[in-house]
Parts: structure tokens; C-alpha cells; sequence
């Protein structure tokens, strides 16, 4: 009998491969900081239990960097217990085979977005190791895996139990908490605004 949820074993090869062959597929060489990036995720994977949430505290998510078909909007969710604007993501399951599964699941869950009307790209669209506060508990860091999912800013959205709210933000025009609101997590801006290259160009 065949499982229907993938084994970790399978999703480990699966990351590996897609991060194996992200430099082959993109049109612009990747720069030097995601060629160290990528290499210090692929040396991650072959530490027991890389993608368990009880594994090593570097913890390998997941996240979707969502723009509108122009390339001047995104959606975000304001965390909970962070406090920050941030790109729905998060840590992968079970259920998930791959980063891009994963992607496309927390966008799902964070933001209402029917998987249906998100178009998410095979390959990341960015890497992003940062570090976390003691308010995140044993996971001391994230070694990020974003993939680019282009949405239709019409759809309907929906805020979940992680977060307090979800919104489109022009690119140009992200949170700063000048006003003193939330802000957009410090990473954030030059993430999108790479990936929006990524799309546009």
C-alpha cells in the first residue's frame, strides 16, 4: 500500500533537487549571497531531522512572496505574535513534498487564497537565513525558502488564527511603522522587490 503523505526522506530529496537545479532554470545568474545561501542549505539537509519542527534549531520553512500579475502589489499577514508584516509562511508538514507544497499550503492557510487561483513558481524565488527572538522558542533561526506565487489582487481573502490581519501593500509603499503601527520585517522589501524583477522582467 502507497502513503499518501510523502516521507521525510522524500521531501529531504526533493528540497535537495530543487535547490540543486534553481541556478540551471532562472534567466539571471544567481548573485553571490544566494549561491552561499544555497550551499549552506543543501549542507542543512544532510543534518537528521532538517525539515522537523524537532529537529536542530535552524529550522528549514517555507514562504510565499505573493505580488499581483503587475508586479507593484503584495499580500501579507500581520503576525500575531511577532508584531511585523510579513509574507505568509512557515515551517513544512507532513503532508508537504516539497518547499513549493509548503508555499502554497501556508498561503492558503494564512491568507484564504484558494490554491486554485495561485500560480507558484517550481523553483525558489529567494533564500533567506535570519535570525529568531527567545519568543520563538527552541527555533533559533529560519533558513527560508521562498517561492513567487502570482495572485489575483480581486480574490478574496481571509484572516487566519495566526494572524490579526491580511492586506495588499504596494510595493513602493510597505509598512515602515512611521505611523507607529506594524511594520514590515526589516528582510522583506528587498525580497519582493527581487522577486518582482523576477516577474516583470
Amino acid at each position: 500500500m502507497t502513503s499518501a503523505t510523502p516521507s521525510r526522506g522524500t521531501a529531504v530529496d526533493a528540497v535537495r533537487a530543487c535547490l540543486e537545479r534553481w541556478p540551471a532554470v532562472v534567466a539571471t545568474p544567481l548573485d553571490a549571497r544566494q549561491e552561499e545561501l544555497r550551499g549552506r542549505y543543501l549542507a542543512h539537509l544532510e543534518v537528521p531531522g532538517a525539515l522537523a519542527k524537532a529537529g536542530p534549531p535552524d529550522h528549514l520553512t517555507a514562504s510565499a512572496l505573493v505580488l499581483d500579475p503587475s508586479g507593484t502589489r503584495t499580500l501579507l499577514v500581520l503576525h500575531r505574535r511577532g508584531g511585523f508584516w510579513v509574507q505568509p509562511g512557515g515551517h513544512l508538514e507532513p503532508s508537504d513534498a516539497s518547499t513549493r507544497d509548503a508555499a502554497l499550503r501556508e498561503l492558503v492557510e494564512e491568507t484564504g487564497v484558494p490554491a486554485t487561483l495561485a500560480d507558484v513558481s517550481e523553483v525558489p524565488a529567494d533564500l533567506d537565513h535570519h535570525q529568531l527572538p527567545s519568543a520563538f522558542g527552541r527555533c533559533r533561526s529560519h533558513l527560508d525558502v521562498a517561492h513567487l506565487v502570482v495572485v489575483d489582487p480581486g480574490a478574496a481573502v481571509a484572516v487566519s488564527d495566526e494572524s490579526d490581519d491580511v492586506a495588499w501593500w504596494p510595493l513602493d509603499a510597505l509598512p515602515d511603522g512611521a505611523d507607529g503601527g506594524p511594520a514590515v520585517v526589516p528582510d522583506l522589501p528587498a525580497r519582493l522587490h527581487r522577486a518582482a524583477a523576477a516577474l516583470t522582467g
